[in-house]
């Protein structure tokens, strides 16, 4: 048993300075005030959930650290894990791409051994963090189907993402902000991008619609239906199409517009933390800003930086969200959207995953994590 005194507890809709006491791996009595209670005195610290990450690229940081070095698999697994826990995330999943626009890319060539390496981890106990997995589909990949079956039935997936990259549409539909990205990410030449463009449009137009039709009836199919995320819809016509495939999650959104549709036809809005922290979008795309003052987000991810999860949620406080709506968009609406019910609030009965946040000049900083009660950073 292990108890916490005079920490600020953020609860679902509330927070105080209090009391908590952990019994095991879950959370026991939550108590404001602290008089006559003996346990670790927090000095007024903030106590929050774990956070629960749906996407994050930041295991593909460590897989090439830099341009055509691949790292080692397991030892590149470990320090993402490591990252992420020291990020104060306490559940993630994953975002492992099935498909590229580019054929060569570091994700076609490391994906099987990737999540073998993932499950090899997790059997081993080695990982601070629980991992799941979020599988991102490139539609417009030729091979997709194939790529995408061993993944389908694995009881760690959690989310699947439809997504279109070619340029012109959708996150890139200002080429010229996708020529600056694949410049500086995957160093190619004016000359190459050229070169590509056209053979994209293609491959788009012959395997897209027809990957995304299979891929929605597959997931359908599953004993367990797996929820599906449609990624950087634009236009109304986006939203309309995700609403008839059955999509209940709007990720990253690039329009105010698109993001209004989503919400009108009650889709959950995920947008990105670095884009929050940041102050805009680096596509040119709508800001998470913007859509908070709206009112139309509900989730953050970490996408490419996982220490921008927390920043990004206390900076929804200048926004118009109440610091108990702001956490919420980090650990208990993420984790009831991929149906994680027994964590992302501090409430008795649930998993005792909680964090330890100190505010230095307006930035929060984890101190110390915890999942179902074991301590992890």
């Amino acid at each position: 048993m292990n108890a916490i005194r005079n920490a600020r507890i953020v609860t679902v809709d509330d927070d105080f300075t209090g009391s908590l006491l952990i019994r095991g791996e879950s959370i026991g009595e939550v108590d404001r005030g602290c008089a006559g209670v003996a346990g670790d005195d927090w000095d007024g610290d903030f106590l929050i959930p774990g956070l629960v990450e749906l996407h994050t690229d930041n295991l593909e940081k460590h897989l090439m650290p830099r341009p055509k070095v691949q790292w080692p698999i397991l030892p590149a697994i470990i320090a993402h894990d490591a990252q992420i826990a020291s990020a104060g995330i306490t559940t993630v999943l994953d975002a492992i791409s099935v498909g590229d626009i580019d054929s060569d890319s570091l994700r076609n060539q490391t994906l099987a051994a990737c999540t073998d390496g993932i499950r090899q981890a997790i059997a081993s106990g080695v990982l601070r963090a629980e991992h799941y997995l979020h599988i991102r589909l490139e539609l417009a990949e030729e091979h997709l189907l194939e790529m995408f079956a061993p993944f389908l039935h694995d009881e760690r997936l959690r989310l699947v993402s439809l997504m279109d990259h070619t340029p012109g549409q959708r996150q890139w539909t200002d080429i010229s902000h996708y020529r600056t990205y694949v410049s500086g990410k995957r160093g190619w030449s004016e000359e190459k991008i050229d070169s590509m463009l056209e053979r994209l449009l293609e491959r788009q137009q012959v395997h897209a619609a027809r990957n995304r039709s299979a891929v929605v009836a597959s997931c359908r199919r599953r004993a367990h239906p797996v929820p599906l995320a449609a990624h950087d819809d634009t236009t109304l016509a986006h939203v309309a199409e995700s609403i008839g495939d059955g999509i209940a999650i709007s990720e990253f959104p690039t329009t105010l517009a698109a993001a209004g549709a989503a919400r009108a036809q009650g889709m959950g809005i995920i947008m990105g933390a670095p884009n929050m922290v940041r102050g805009g979008s680096h596509s040119g795309n709508v800001s998470a800003g913007e859509l908070a003052r709206a009112d139309l987000l509900d989730v953050l991810s970490s996408d490419y930086v996982p220490a921008s999860l927390l920043h990004a949620a206390f900076l929804l406080q200048d926004k118009g969200f109440g610091l108990a709506k702001a956490i919420a968009t980090v650990t208990r609406n993420p984790a009831q959207m991929v149906g994680l019910s027994d964590r992302g609030a501090i409430a008795p009965g649930l998993r005792a995953d909680y964090v330890r946040v100190r505010v230095v000049d307006d930035v929060p900083i984890v101190i110390a994590a915890w999942r179902a009660g074991k301590r992890i950073c």
